[in-house]
């Protein structure tokens, strides 16, 4: 396996994604040295964006953390999330009625903004459901596990309403070494146990990478060979970068650990077009 230096590689294409956790940050927060890749991105006329699974927070308050944290170059602009592509299903096929949804209540808030009520499964009366024509697992956190997990469970028992997964991440790296289970896997388990199939949105699957395409487009003209997907993990950016046909770079600073790259490589038969140390480098 040969480790490159990434900015060599940035500069022969046009547009850059950038997964978010494990490339942009981590459990510490920014990766050191970013803001100078983002500067350097800027000054040859290459435009990045921040292509996430995460469906926490709008595309404005994901912006702020960047901000907030010295790299003034991520903007609302810049986030392209699999929650704004969750919000469109949401538009287009939930009418009235009320969209239940598993997460803290800032991961609702984009939501409510265009004008579809919400409500927590945490604060929802399981003897007052016929109102809810939808549910939303768009965060890890903001519930109890055990309670309303099993409210969600009774609740698709008893309605037969769309589920979305606005996240596919199945785990998150809390320390360089350690993993925290993530809402994609809450949504397997409450498939398995509900014996119905919910929609997902996120890396690797395509829509999310034709949503993303469609927002670059709208700033040129630019071909699949002019953008370059990066990101940490094989089996959502690099898997969903090679399946919809761009050039893909995987960062050994989130999920794949670098002794254990080559390896995992190998035996998921997921190949980036070429492995950085980071993208700071």
């Amino acid at each position: 396996m040969h480790i490159r230096t990434f900015l060599p590689i940035a500069l022969q294409y046009k547009v850059i994604c950038f997964d978010a956790y494990g490339v942009l940050k981590n459990h510490r927060g920014i990766i050191p040295g970013i803001s100078r890749t983002l500067e350097v991105l800027d000054g040859e006329g290459i435009d990045y964006y921040v292509l996430t699974n995460d469906a926490s927070r709008s595309p404005s308050k994901l912006a702020s953390v960047y901000r907030q944290a010295g790299v003034p170059q991520i903007t609302e602009e810049k986030i392209i999330s699999s929650g704004m592509l969750a919000l469109s299903f949401l538009q287009d096929k939930v009418k009235d009625g009320t969209v239940a949804y598993l997460g803290p209540e800032r991961s609702a808030h984009y939501v409510a903004g265009v004008g579809l009520k919400t409500i927590s499964i945490r604060d929802l009366n399981p003897r007052d459901i016929e109102h809810i024509n939808a549910l939303a697992l768009l965060d890890d956190e903001g519930f109890s596990w055990e309670e309303d997990l099993n409210k969600a469970i009774n609740l698709l028992r008893s309605r037969n309403i769309p589920v979305i997964i606005a996240n596919t991440d199945k785990t998150y790296p809390v320390s360089r070494n350690e993993v925290a289970i993530a809402i994609g896997s809450i949504g397997n388990l409450l498939e398995s146990i509900v014996g119905k199939t919910f929609l997902r949105f996120g890396k690797p699957d395509a829509q999310m990478f034709h949503f993303a395409y469609d927002h670059i487009r709208q700033k040129g003209p630019f071909q699949k060979s002019d953008i370059l997907m990066v990101g940490d993990t094989l089996g959502t950016d690099i898997l969903g970068g090679n399946k919809f046909g761009i050039d893909t770079v995987l960062v050994l600073t989130g999920n794949t650990l670098p002794h254990k790259a080559e390896a995992k490589i190998n035996a998921t038969g997921i190949k980036p077009d070429y492995v950085c140390e980071s993208v700071a480098k």
